[in-house]
């Protein structure tokens, strides 16, 4: 016959919670001071577009958004096709509500 395995119970070593110090009141930080937030990729075409009011291709978008400093993209091989993209994403999505609209082929408006 095999011998039985006993097991022992062993004291429980959890601790009880103690008491927190008093502590003082910690002084509110200072915010700091609110920076300007950086515009989308969106919201700078929508600004470049409105601004200059003449149908614009996405390579275009891409520098006079960099030349006016909206935006710069965060190192995207590829920011003229990404842009298009979401730029065409928003007019399907939202129609005649969009900010933008197609153009000749190539080419977005500002949606007036």
């Amino acid at each position: 016959m095999a011998a039985k395995k006993t097991t022992t119970k062993k004291p429980s070593t959890t601790k009880k919670a103690k008491a927190a110090p008093a502590t003082k009141p910690r002084a509110a930080k200072a915010k700091p001071e609110a920076k300007e937030k950086k515009l989308s990729a969106l919201d700078a075409a929508a600004k470049v577009l409105g601004e200059t009011g003449e149908p614009m291709t996405t390579k275009e978008l891409i520098d006079a958004m960099a030349a006016k400093g909206y935006w710069t993209s965060p190192g995207g091989k590829t920011p003229e096709r990404t842009l298009y993209s979401a730029l065409a994403r928003d007019v399907d999505a939202r129609g005649k509500e969009s900010r933008f609209k197609k153009g000749e082929r190539g080419k977005f408006l500002a949606n007036a």
